[in-house]
């Protein structure tokens, strides 16, 4: 896999996630209107997360209270009374990493993931409501790029990056994201020249149910999606009717409401 390839991921990466990263880190830092809507209206009220610079990619709401999210600056932040105040709780020495996706279970639990190059792409987790973080995954492979991690339940999850040697890798963790395996390749169809994920907002690797999980390409002649029912173990690639044939075009995000049902989007991210 040569320089070029890689420098061209590594772009594809950052950029696909600029636009909506912006918009939100100036959604958190304005203050919110004085006069507000009428009664029974839908409407969002802006808040102060008191973190201006940092541009946020990850989100993860699981509750009516609680969420996390995640960013660049090795930021991450929790809001426990429905995003009316936030709290940072990054990683101490974390503040290299860009973390593009955030797994929560609850309000003390969570999973975060760092993307880049080599020992760039790590894996966090926190018990303690991001009191005190451990580094459960640090990729040694320089040839790995780790873009989105996705749970079943609060043990089974796995992690993608992309192509090694012609192949998706995928990452596995039976334990809440405390130790993670790369599984073997053997059921995974092979790669497409310059075909990757798009490490944006953890929307690249989606799962429904205790099994079935999905990934989103592209960067290559086909935008594909590819499923598997058995945990990442083996999948089967599905063409898609999307932009592709650059690296700036394929699929971004995925949403499944089960088996049967679901939404990819994606296109062309250049203006």
């Amino acid at each position: 896999m040569g320089s070029t390839r890689r420098t061209g991921r590594t772009r594809r990466g950052s950029v696909a996630v600029t636009a909506c990263a912006a918009v939100l880190a100036a959604l958190t830092a304005v203050p919110a209107q004085a006069h507000g809507p009428q009664r029974g209206t839908p409407h969002w009220e802006l808040k102060d997360t008191g973190t201006p610079e940092v541009r946020f990619r990850g989100l993860a709401a699981v509750s009516r209270g609680t969420a996390w999210a995640a960013g660049t600056a090795g930021t991450v932040l929790r809001t426990t009374d429905g995003g009316a105040s936030w709290r940072n709780v990054s990683p101490p020495g974390a503040g290299e990493m860009q973390f593009r996706d955030v797994e929560a279970f609850d309000a003390r639990r969570a999973v975060v993931l760092a993307i880049g190059e080599g020992e760039a792409s790590r894996i966090y987790r926190t018990d303690d409501g991001g009191a005190t973080w451990t580094e459960s995954f640090r990729n040694t492979d320089p040839k790995a790029f780790y873009d989105c991690v996705a749970f079943f339940d609060h043990r089974h999850g796995l992690a993608l990056s992309d192509p090694v040697d012609g192949r998706f890798r995928i990452l596995s963790t039976r334990d809440g994201g405390r130790t993670w395996t790369v599984l073997p390749d053997r059921g995974m169809p092979a790669a497409q020249e310059g075909e990757a994920g798009f490490a944006a907002s953890g929307q690249c690797l989606v799962t429904s149910g205790p099994k079935d999980v999905w990934l989103a390409t592209g960067g290559a002649a086909h935008a594909r999606v590819l499923h598997s029912a058995d945990r990442g173990l083996t999948w089967r690639a599905t063409e898609l009717p999307l932009p592709a044939g650059d690296p700036a075009r394929g699929v971004f995000a995925l949403a499944f409401r089960d088996r049967a049902h679901g939404l990819a989007v994606g296109g062309d991210y250049r203006p």
